[in-house]
């Protein structure tokens, strides 16, 4: 009975090395051919234009092509969907960011996809948010505009790229954190918020560094400040609103790559070696930073998964308070 009961424990164990054997030897050998990296969103957008400079690069350390599939729908959910349900081999990656990982948890009551079940692989980059007022609005500063608003409870309106978006969620925190009381005026992107605040249509905006730095740079918006906790090398002059009014304040655009759930720890991490490396390449990180990027990241996969469940709590009390509709 005992030799019976060790020799099924010998044939577990073997069999358990094999399995291990033969994930390292698949590790060893991939990638062996060419890998989807999905963008839930459309071409040209900043999450497209800074996934194809990551996946080029990444590409020629990896000796395979990254081919990026721009993959638009509402809030991202079609994006993490193919790669929720790809084949956990590795040859499906995803750009996930603040909506799909974080923001949809609270806005929707229910989602085709598991962002927890999401194999973080790295922590790409946060991009800060910017208040911006038409330059007629007789304020200059984050205080002078905290004043006005609580001078002019319900009438001053702030503009944003859509309802859920960090901008729009920004906004309303701070109007929560400062006890104010503004409209918000939900766009359809960026480009139809930014030229209704320039009109006059709407008084203020938050809105991505990436987006809005133009508009400021050209006079047509006046910036009052970040929300990112450490001011934006795109306007180191602009003050944040942790250092103007609210300490600690944050309120940043962010994203990472994620894989498919149950992808094997030894493709995790040839792949976030691989995306360290492209990340701390000085002349790569330049052109992330040219492109509007505040912070580029990198560093474990477990560093994303971390973020997205703070930033999955932190928006969800906004949300609550808000009394946002949940779709």
């Amino acid at each position: 009975m005992l030799h019976r009961v060790l020799k099924r424990g010998a044939a577990l164990l073997s069999a358990g090395a094999a399995c291990l054997l033969a994930q390292a030897s698949h590790a060893q050998e991939y990638p062996s051919r060419p890998i989807r990296l999905v963008v839930p969103s459309a071409a040209g957008g900043s999450p497209d234009t800074v996934m194809r400079l990551v996946a080029q690069e990444a590409g020629k350390r990896l000796g395979q092509t990254l081919v990026v599939e721009n993959k638009p729908g509402s809030s991202g959910i079609a994006g993490m969907l193919d790669v929720y349900r790809a084949a956990p081999d590795g040859y499906t990656l995803g750009y996930a960011n603040n909506v799909t990982l974080a923001i949809n948890r609270s806005t929707f009551s229910q989602l085709p996809y598991d962002p927890q079940k999401l194999t973080p692989v790295i922590f790409v980059l946060k991009v800060a948010n910017v208040l911006a007022v038409n330059p007629d609005m007789p304020v200059k500063t984050l205080p002078e505009f905290v004043e006005y608003v609580r001078q002019h409870p319900d009438k001053v309106t702030f503009a944003s790229p859509g309802q859920g978006t960090s901008g729009h969620l920004t906004g309303e925190m701070l109007a929560q954190a400062s006890t104010l009381r503004m409209i918000h005026v939900p766009y359809r992107g960026s480009p139809a918020a930014t030229t209704d605040v320039i009109g006059g249509q709407v008084d203020a905006i938050f809105d991505n560094t990436i987006s809005i730095t133009p508009y400021i740079r050209s006079g047509k918006l006046r910036a009052l400040a970040s929300t990112g906790l450490a001011r934006s090398p795109q306007f180191p002059d602009l003050p944040t609103v942790a250092e103007g009014v609210l300490p600690g304040f944050e309120g940043v655009a962010w994203g990472g790559i994620v894989a498919p759930p149950g992808t094997p720890a030894a493709i995790v991490d040839r792949l976030n070696r691989c995306f360290n490396e492209v990340l701390a390449d000085p002349a790569v990180r330049d052109r992330l930073v040219a492109l509007g990027n505040d912070e580029i990241v990198g560093g474990a996969p477990q560093a994303l998964a971390d973020y997205a469940e703070k930033e999955t709590v932190k928006w969800a009390a906004v949300v609550r308070a808000a009394k946002l509709p949940v779709q």
